[in-house]
């Protein structure tokens, strides 16, 4: 990706940004309070999934491969319109991250009982063994942030994580975990 870059008017060479001005100053947390916190879960989240990403390059997977071995695993038998609407991706993108699942013995699709059209999904013995190492680390890392809380911090934390959620699927969400 080329840099954009702009020419300030007074002929200075340095880049600067549309307007001519540089800013040389941090954004403040009187201008964004937020910021803070933002920058917390991009940290927190790329260590978060930093061990998963290692053991998913062994098997030349993504990240959506790790979604979707997580929530087949958890939800044995889930359809994957279930699916679709969990991840909010694509039936192209997850029709490509399935195939390869399925093709690697990682994930069975079936027919359902009731509609033959109906696509159930559940891990094979070789999904749940990759669900169970991908999850592994991040137990590891939740337990021990979890385990320096009291429990009123605990349900702090878990209700600031569900605030964050869009408001019009928390429900949907809370079924889901079994919250």
């Amino acid at each position: 990706m080329a840099d954009v870059n702009f020419k300030a008017e007074d002929g200075d060479d340095r880049p600067v940004g549309p307007g001519g001005r540089l800013v040389r100053e941090p954004l403040s947390e009187r201008d964004s309070p937020e910021a803070p916190y933002i920058e917390l879960l991009f940290f927190a989240y790329r260590d978060f999934i930093s061990d998963p990403d290692a053991v998913l390059v062994a098997y030349g997977f993504g990240r959506a491969h790790h979604r979707v071995v997580h929530f087949v695993n958890r939800h044995p038998g889930i359809r994957v319109a279930d699916l679709l609407d969990i991840l909010k991706i694509t039936k192209q993108s997850l029709g490509r991250v399935l195939k390869q699942l399925i093709d690697g013995g990682f994930i069975e699709q079936v027919q359902g009982p009731q509609d033959r059209r109906q696509r159930l999904l559940y891990p094979t013995e070789a999904g749940r063994a990759l669900a169970l190492r991908l999850i592994a680390p991040q137990e590891r890392r939740i337990g021990a942030a979890l385990d320096l809380l009291s429990p009123d911090e605990r349900r702090g934390a878990e209700q600031f994580l569900k605030q964050i959620i869009d408001a019009g699927e928390r429900d949907k969400v809370a079924r889901l975990i079994g919250r």
